[in-house]
């Protein structure tokens, strides 16, 4: 029988117990995924927390909506004009945070 070679496939998630259920972690395991370790929930290491809410705050600063609706469309408009380089800049950033994160045991992290 021939197996299917390891994917080179990093995959980061937060320790939330629906990650964690057997049932996604026996689809990680046969995607054959790696999963990257998690540190306990800080601010510092949530992605969202620091850097793609901010720069979503930033894109829709100053504009009026008269609905939910609009909202929703201009956060629609600005995750879909991303480039690549944005996400993968995004995970440098992550990288460099959790690194800190993990030298502090989990302290706050400066800007």
């Amino acid at each position: 029988m021939q197996t299917t070679p390891k994917k080179n496939i990093l995959f980061h998630q937060y320790s939330a117990p629906v990650h964690k259920s057997v049932k996604a972690m026996a689809k990680l395991n046969e995607l054959r995924y790696e999963l990257l370790p998690h540190p306990p929930y800080s601010p510092d290491s949530a992605p969202y927390d620091f850097y793609l809410f901010p720069n979503l705050k930033r894109w829709l600063r100053g504009k009026r909506f008269a609905s939910n609706e609009e909202v929703e469309w201009e956060t629609d408009a600005y995750f879909g004009g991303l480039e690549t380089s944005y996400h993968l800049e995004g995970l440098k950033k992550l990288e460099t945070r959790l690194d800190s994160v993990y030298e502090l045991k989990g302290d706050y992290v400066e800007e």
